[in-house]
């Protein structure tokens, strides 16, 4: 019997098959629980099973680039016949049906989420034994926005899904017995989330934030962004003052709050259910029946378009104003490039997972005040004002909660993955 061609994959063993299948769907578990604005979970994973799709992102991983290099190697040297039968491949995607775009801003917010998404998926599946070999991200066609619904056609196979942008492919190599604790990183999964509860007033440590912005690993490491701590009165004064003016933008916004509002539940067991979105708990915390339901009625968006004429949407801005003052820390985060690709921006969710799994251990909590980013020109103010470089696409009070606040539903499962 002769051996197959070199550049013909031998279709992988069923045994290992079975093992990656196994670690894959526990990785894709706990990377469900990573970070993802307005809960919408906008990702896809892709895996490659079939010898078409196999062939398709095995040319696509390993091509050479056009116009530069688009690829990022951790490791070095040509792979023989036997590497290249025993490699295993993850497409990371950006599912369109479950993608906001009411504002152009969303689509920086759609790619950070999918980076934090894979960041926790590489790490999990590393703490499992399959390393990360190579990255090649997917710029959009020219003239395609930024993480928007651009078509990409189906590169992969007619069993690629259609509501899929893929933005990366990565290729992934068993390695050697693991360091670290999937346990551990599945605990501080669980432990993170969003927490809008007033934060003590103390001061975070010092030490405390330089460990929080230390090098990243994985994916985030090669992430050109900067961290920077507001923790001055001035500084912390000026951003509650930008929220008081700016913070009900969004609820004025009539196509936005119409879209941030279809992910409000009714209830608790609504969100379980769902696997998304989150309930009012989530922003009021333990509400009682009847207040659930009259917040429910104020904030729907027929009722909101008439409250803004009496400014209603001006006094949430001020409650919310009220809770970001006294925080002790106000972390930004920016891209260096200022009309950041979908790599740049993949690899900065990347390092806001690291960030915010990093602050879950340390016993903070963040906030996200993404309204302040939202708008072009509300987020160009908060730069100015407060000397922010690049693009800043992240913005967060961090701090220790004075209560604890219910962890967001999550679609669990393995929901996003799909082998083609």
């Amino acid at each position: 019997m002769t051996s197959s061609p070199a550049s013909t994959p031998r279709p992988p063993s069923a045994e290992r098959r079975a093992s990656f299948e196994h670690a894959l769907r526990e990785a894709a578990d706990i990377a469900a629980l990573g970070p993802s604005s307005h809960n919408c979970q906008p990702w896809g994973v892709a895996w490659p099973t079939g010898r078409g799709a196999r062939r398709a992102v095995e040319r696509l991983v390993d091509e050479a680039p056009a116009d530069g290099p688009e690829a990022s190697d951790s490791t070095s040297g040509v792979r023989g016949t036997e590497g290249r039968d025993t490699d295993e491949y993850v497409i990371l995607a950006l599912d369109r049906e479950r993608e906001l775009t009411s504002l152009p801003a969303h689509a920086v917010e759609m790619l950070a989420s999918c980076g934090a998404y894979l960041q926790v998926l590489l790490r999990s599946l590393a703490l499992q034994g399959w390393s990360t070999d190579r990255i090649r991200f997917v710029e959009p066609p020219t003239g395609g926005r930024t993480g928007g619904a651009y078509d990409t056609g189906r590169p992969l196979g007619g069993t690629w899904p259609v509501s899929w942008s893929p933005l990366c492919a990565v290729r992934l190599r068993r390695t050697d017995e693991p360091a670290g604790s999937l346990a551990e990183l599945r605990r501080t999964a669980l432990a993170r989330r969003t927490n809008r509860a007033p934060y003590r007033p103390d001061a975070v440590e010092p030490a405390v934030l330089d460990a929080l912005s230390a090098p990243s690993t994985g994916v985030a490491e090669g992430a050109e962004v900067t961290v920077r701590h507001l923790v001055a009165d001035s500084e912390r004064a000026a951003f509650a003052g930008l929220v008081a003016r700016h913070g009900g933008r969004d609820f004025s916004h009539r196509q936005a709050w119409r879209e941030t509002y279809s992910f409000v539940r009714r209830d608790e067991a609504e969100a379980r259910a769902r696997g998304d979105g989150f309930p009012l708990s989530q922003l009021f915390g333990p509400l009682s029946a009847p207040r659930r339901h009259a917040l429910r009625l104020a904030l729907a968006p027929t009722t909101m378009s008439v409250l803004r004429h009496a400014g209603y949407h001006r006094v949430l801005a001020r409650q919310l104003a009220r809770v970001v003052r006294p925080t002790p820390v106000v972390v930004a985060m920016g891209l260096t490039d200022t009309s950041p690709g979908v790599e740049a921006t993949v690899r900065g969710g990347a390092r806001l997972a690291e960030y915010w799994l990093r602050a879950t251990e340390a016993g903070l909590a963040l906030h996200p005040v993404s309204v302040v980013l939202q708008h072009d020109d509300v987020r160009k103010e908060l730069q100015d004002r407060l000397g922010l470089p690049g693009r800043t696409f992240f913005v967060s009070r961090l701090g220790r909660p004075l209560t604890d606040f219910p962890r967001s539903p999550r679609r669990i499962g393995a929901h996003a993955v799909r082998t083609i």
